[in-house]
């Protein structure tokens, strides 16, 4: 294999530039040449492409975001689609591609290396940690400090207005960065659409609290963990302890952008290395994730179908720290 392309898709996590700077140079390393593919699949259909050289990436393994842009595509979900991507790739002569993404990137990769036998090789990146075969996605832990410097900065507030905050992370239908967030910001509750918590349960425990002059508490509610997110939450209770003084905040995209941390950009580099070392070696059709540090392929079908599971044992950790 001589040249591959390497594109960005879904949505950014930090992390992102510093695997695509692995990338690039490792296959330039190995006397690859290395396209860039602007815009995901949308860019691959239009035929934005263009030859990226080790200095393409300088000074950007510590940026948020991603260099090669991201967007959605609903021409690549048919199959006339798809066959203009692969008609873009053949006459750039990219024989094999890594893409940099989460679930909806490796479901289109896995459908579009199946339909014209182009070995293609994932690397994880995506805030969520929700993806089966790896400990933790690239941006995941960017997103967990910077969800927790917040939740820090709030519970300040909690504290002295004596008020019960309700704060919204991210990670769409999973509640790792919840989960992470409350045991490290010390939190009273976590609410996570793996493990719900009934609503009875928190309103004993905050009322409990308020009876123990604890009137000060923080809630962290994944995006879908509970109908009506943090807000719902909110409501349920002020609605039943309307002697609680409840506010809630969402704290939204701010998650997925900034320079991504110590861990990710280490992680980032070691799994754009190796997606480009599994290529040589004849990978294809899989997602390269770290398991108990050891890295490990996982086909795309897989990655994408399984249910990553959350354990169980943090989530009640949470409740039991906060008597």
């Amino acid at each position: 294999m001589k040249r591959i392309g390497v594109f960005t898709s879904g949505g950014d996590a930090p992390g992102m530039n510093a695997c695509l700077r692995a990338v690039v140079r490792t296959a330039t390393y190995q006397g690859m040449e290395v396209y860039g593919i602007r815009r995901g699949y949308s860019g691959m259909i239009s035929g934005d492409v263009f030859r990226m050289q080790p200095s393409s990436v300088s000074n950007i393994v510590h940026t948020g975001g991603t260099l090669l842009k991201s967007a959605r595509s609903e021409e690549f979900l048919t199959p006339e689609g798809r066959r203009k991507a692969y008609g873009e790739l053949r006459k750039h002569g990219i024989e094999g591609l890594v893409a940099l993404g989460g679930n909806g990137t490796f479901q289109g990769a896995r459908i579009f290396g199946e339909e014209f036998g182009i070995p293609i090789v994932g690397a994880p990146c995506t805030i969520d940690n929700d993806l089966f075969g790896t400990d933790h996605t690239i941006g995941f832990d960017t997103a967990v400090n910077t969800a927790l410097d917040a939740v820090d900065r709030i519970r300040d507030t909690a504290d002295s207005h004596e008020r019960v905050f309700f704060v919204e992370v991210m990670g769409r239908d999973s509640g790792f960065i919840a989960v992470s967030c409350a045991i490290g910001g010390g939190a009273e509750a976590v609410i996570t659409p793996e493990e719900p918590i009934p609503m009875s349960y928190l309103l004993d425990s905050l009322n409990a609290r308020w009876q123990r002059a604890k009137s000060s508490s923080i809630v962290i509610v994944a995006e879908g963990g509970i109908e009506g997110g943090a807000h719902g939450a909110a409501t349920r209770v002020r609605d039943a302890l309307p002697h609680l003084d409840t506010r809630v905040t969402i704290l939204g995209h701010v998650q997925r952008g900034g320079a991504p941390s110590a861990f990710d950009r280490r992680l980032a580099s070691e799994l754009g290395f190796g997606c480009v070392q599994g290529l040589l070696a004849g990978r294809g059709g899989a997602m390269l994730g770290l398991l108990a540090s050891r890295q490990t392929f996982t086909s795309f079908g897989e990655a994408v179908s399984r249910r990553k599971g959350l354990d169980p044992y943090r989530v009640k950790m949470v409740g039991k720290l906060s008597v």
